[in-house]
């Protein structure tokens, strides 16, 4: 359903890009994982057709986004992060206003409504003014709207800024929904790994290039064992004479240190043993998205 292929994008002599590379299935949920700055915005900008790649290609249902953008959207449903709605509008007025842009009216505009507001639940509320209505409710009204033309493809760039874990999950229950029930398509980009560990298959994105890909599972599973955490005043000092007793792989974030071993509660009573007075509190979970992130790239997922 989508395509992109060495896909490159430069800002003047900065690479935003470089050489991207994927596909999404029909019926997928897709994700673009990474922290600010790692590309995830171009890339969206580019398969919405805000703007045209530097090199390589795009397509969404075998259409080139570069080429063809009209044809494209009518595809395409897009949900940004900056909000679209306006505020004093009720909305049923804000989902009307969307469907006459997309050349919709009379009995045909109507049932569309009615079915993308039951849909995403909102149906109760379509009298209400949107600054009356939580955060969660918005952006339910934002799919909505993007629903309104009957995209194959549901484009969502960091829907889920902004809104607290309830509402996170609220959303990605409706998402999981119109997949499920519509066969929608869809790609999302997200900072956020409890929305990247709902998707089928993600890629992670560091400084425009792809380090990773698979399912959230398939990616966990290259760091086996746990993950073990170190807080400590002087983290390299540490870090250097842990490497050197255990000889395993060590990283440093901040006052950080981490260690990617099997057994980790056996190791934590090792270390601490072996460095009395240096460790100041200790850490042990199965490995994350970020630790993955971190094993792949060195660096921190919040730069």
């Amino acid at each position: 359903m989508i395509q992109v292929q060495n896909l490159t994008h430069r800002y003047g002599d900065r690479v935003a890009l470089n050489r991207v590379a994927f596909e999404v299935a029909k019926g997928e949920i897709f994700g673009l994982l990474g922290p600010n700055g790692g590309g995830k915005s171009t890339l969206f900008r580019i398969l919405s057709t805000m703007m045209v790649p530097t090199e390589g290609t795009a397509s969404i249902a075998g259409i080139d986004v570069a080429r063809d953008p009209a044809s494209v959207r009518r595809k395409v449903g897009v949900v940004f992060q900056t909000q679209s709605l306006d505020k004093a509008l009720t909305v049923e007025e804000n989902l009307r206003a969307q469907g006459h842009l997309h050349g919709l009216s009379g009995a045909t505009l109507r049932e569309r409504m009615d079915f993308a507001m039951q849909r995403l639940g909102i149906a109760d509320r379509r009298s209400d003014l949107l600054e009356t209505l939580s955060g969660g409710l918005r952006r339910r009204v934002e799919i909505a709207k993007a629903l309104l033309h009957r995209p194959q493809v549901l484009l969502m760039d960091e829907a889920s800024t902004g809104l607290d874990p309830s509402a996170r999950r609220e959303v990605s229950r409706h998402v999981e929904d119109l997949r499920k029930e519509e066969g929608v398509t869809i790609l999302l980009t997200t900072h956020i790994l409890e929305e990247a560990d709902r998707c089928d298959r993600l890629v992670l994105l560091h400084k425009g290039d792809i380090v990773g890909q698979g399912s959230p599972r398939e990616l966990r599973a290259r760091i086996g064992g746990d993950v073990v955490v170190l807080d400590a005043a002087a983290a390299e000092t540490l870090a250097g004479k842990v490497r050197e007793r255990f000889q395993v792989p060590v990283s440093v974030m901040e006052n950080q240190v981490r260690i990617e071993i099997r057994n980790g509660h056996r190791f934590i009573t090792e270390v601490v043993e072996a460095f009395p007075g240096e460790i100041d509190s200790v850490g042990l979970h199965k490995p994350t998205l970020e630790d993955v992130f971190v094993n792949l790239t060195g660096a921190s997922f919040d730069e």
